[in-house]
């Protein structure tokens, strides 16, 4: 059988994807952008993984999300990733924790976990704070995705500097809460400049730590979870 990843040698070298072979990578949130952003690592050849989600499948789930289709509505996200990245490479060591991160529990999420990188795809704006605050605390690599939604445009994606953000309400709320931590800068970001569509911002009641969602459309998350990746893979392979 052909060596599954014959094309990235050819790209990257043997001594690259022998390297991502023993990184270990924290993806959280497996939503519209996380997932995407744990299949291209995986696909990239990363060779462990801790993915953390707590939510289910909802039918408003599957005009972006990786995992979401009318069969999978109801089963828990993080259990279908796990299974869906050891689909693609059965050598993967995937732990999957269905947990929704808290200040309380990020001790206990990184005791005795060596990881090299964390992946924030967190889209609620308490847990995302602590994950970041947590890391950059303790010089724990991070990069972190900002908001998606409301849209439209790919090219108005770029990686960059929380500091240097703008035209996303996300970004300013963790730049403010950040702030109050005394982290002014040094957190890089996927995030649009782009200007959001105002008139697709509804209100909800039914998401922990979430009073508002966006209109999305199917690609424009995907680009941010595989801007996520690439930064990524950069980073732990100095390519």
């Amino acid at each position: 059988m052909e060596d599954w990843q014959t094309r990235t040698r050819l790209l990257l070298g043997d001594d690259a994807v022998g390297l991502l072979i023993g990184k270990h990578v924290l993806v959280a949130g497996l939503g519209g952008v996380g997932a995407y952003a744990a299949e291209m690592l995986c696909r990239a050849g990363v060779g462990r993984f801790t993915i953390v989600d707590a939510d289910e499948v909802k039918p408003s789930n599957i005009n972006r999300q990786l995992i979401a289709t009318h069969t999978t509505i109801g089963q828990k996200k993080c259990e279908l990733m796990r299974q869906r990245l050891l689909d693609i490479n059965p050598d993967c060591q995937v732990e999957a924790l269905d947990w929704f991160i808290e200040e309380s529990n990020l001790e206990t999420l990184f005791a005795n976990r060596q990881v090299d990188f964390v992946v924030d795809a967190i889209d609620s704006i308490a847990p995302k704070t602590a994950l970041i605050c947590h890391c950059m605390q303790r010089h724990i690599s991070i990069i972190s995705s900002m908001g998606a939604g409301g849209r439209v445009d790919p090219s108005q994606i770029t990686v960059t500097d929380i500091s240097k953000t703008h035209e996303c309400a996300l970004a300013r709320t963790i730049r403010t809460r950040l702030k109050k931590a005394g982290i002014y800068k040094g957190l890089p970001v996927v995030f649009s400049s782009e200007p959001v569509n105002r008139e697709s911002i509804v209100r909800i009641d039914d998401e922990r730590n979430k009073c508002s969602t966006l209109g999305t459309v199917s690609y424009l998350p995907a680009l941010f979870g595989c801007h996520l990746a690439a930064y990524t893979l950069k980073q732990i392979t100095a390519l």
